[in-house]
């Protein structure tokens, strides 16, 4: 029976979108469900300020009556004006182990951006760098974390057998948290700190509110992260969203912030208690539990593991050695914690200055995803 593709257009085919990989995966040990209502949110274009830079299209695919697919059109003009390119992306991709169902969902993809003159398609993307991004391509019998994509190892073959090839790589990388601060690491935190005057700022969520820290935080990750591929620079519109969105669930005890001793912020390093677990127990929703799971896991008894969401300097300050002052802070709350490993966030393979910083613990890269190109 042929694919119908259908084009999300009501609050319930949303929702449909959004559950899909829940369907998808039931059973699966290594998947992690995404928080059901940020992903509603974020793929609706009265909430998300990200659509005031993008157009956007949602598609489910259906095979003998049954959903078998979805995935997301993006043309983000914000990235395209900036790289220099005409771009459409593909995101929220996920799909049974059908060519006929992959191959119509991308046709739609390619569809929606020739409509919009563009001659090249890349994915799995968000709008921005803060949406899962990258297709898992090792690492398949690794929990998931909350911020990343778990896939089967199908897709890959799906895709590729398209023709797309490999526009960028991420690793991640386990890290175990050790008793003692590792002592390179020591070493270049006391020398930074006497030489430039820099320390760490604990910070509390009245403080980010009164004083706006929030804009400052992403002030920036905007300059640190402005050159890595395909980044998209943030809007303050965006930037409140992902406060808001954010701040009520970091513990402020797993966030550093490097000052100078103006007290000018330099570089933030933003971790939290790994909420897997309590998001694979609720399948990613709140109620009627899921609160009482979540918050469990974040301020009252953790998992055991952290996951390292990201670590951003100032490009000017970049190889003065705050990562060491931001680590040095980090590793003995998360020994005093009862927190065991930590999970990075996907690094570029190029970003050889947070791999190296990795590689000072005992530290396994233990997935790789990709993000696939091809013109159009």
């Amino acid at each position: 029976m042929a694919v119908t593709i259908k084009q999300v257009s009501s609050r319930r085919d949303l929702g449909r979108f959004v559950d899909f990989p829940n369907k998808l995966y039931k059973g699966n040990q290594y998947f992690v469900p995404k928080i059901y209502t940020d992903e509603m949110a974020t793929l609706d274009p009265k909430k998300n300020p990200a659509y005031e830079f993008s157009e956007a299209a949602l598609f489910l695919a259906y095979k003998d009556g049954k959903l078998a697919g979805r995935v997301a059109a993006i043309v983000n003009h914000r990235a395209n004006e900036k790289w220099g390119h005409k771009e459409v992306r593909f995101g929220w991709i996920d799909f049974i182990d059908d060519r006929e169902v992959s191959s119509a969902l991308m046709d739609k993809v390619i569809e929606f951006g020739k409509e919009r003159g563009m001659d090249s398609v890349a994915g799995p993307l968000g709008f921005t760098d803060f949406d899962p991004e990258g297709m898992l391509v090792e690492g398949y019998d690794q929990l998931s974390t909350m911020a990343l994509i778990y896939n089967y190892p199908y897709y890959k073959d799906h895709i590729e057998a398209m023709g797309f090839t490999k526009a960028a790589d991420w690793l991640e990388f386990k890290i175990r948290v050790p008793e003692q601060v590792p002592p390179r690491i020591a070493k270049i935190s006391k020398i930074v700190s006497e030489k430039y005057g820099f320390r760490v700022r604990k910070l509390t969520k009245r403080e980010i509110r009164r004083e706006r820290l929030g804009y400052k935080i992403f002030e920036i990750i905007n300059d640190c992260y402005g050159e890595l591929f395909d980044f998209t620079p943030l809007t303050s519109g965006l930037i409140d969203k992902y406060v808001d969105a954010y701040l009520g669930l970091l513990n402020l005890d797993y966030v550093s912030v490097i000052v100078d001793k103006n007290n000018e912020m330099l570089a933030v390093g933003i971790t939290m208690p790994s909420i897997t677990r309590a998001l694979q127990k609720c399948r990613g929703k709140f109620f009627p539990l899921g609160w009482f799971h979540l918050l469990r896991s974040m301020f009252f008894k953790n998992e055991g593991c952290v996951e390292l969401l990201l670590i951003a300097v100032r490009q000017e300050y970049r190889n003065l050695g705050l990562i060491a002052l931001i680590l040095n802070d980090l590793v003995p709350r998360y020994y005093a914690n009862g927190v065991r490993f930590g999970e990075s966030n996907a690094e570029l393979e190029t970003n050889t200055q947070m791999i190296d910083s990795w590689k000072l613990f005992d530290t396994e890269q233990h997935k790789r995803r990709r993000a696939y190109k091809k013109d159009i």
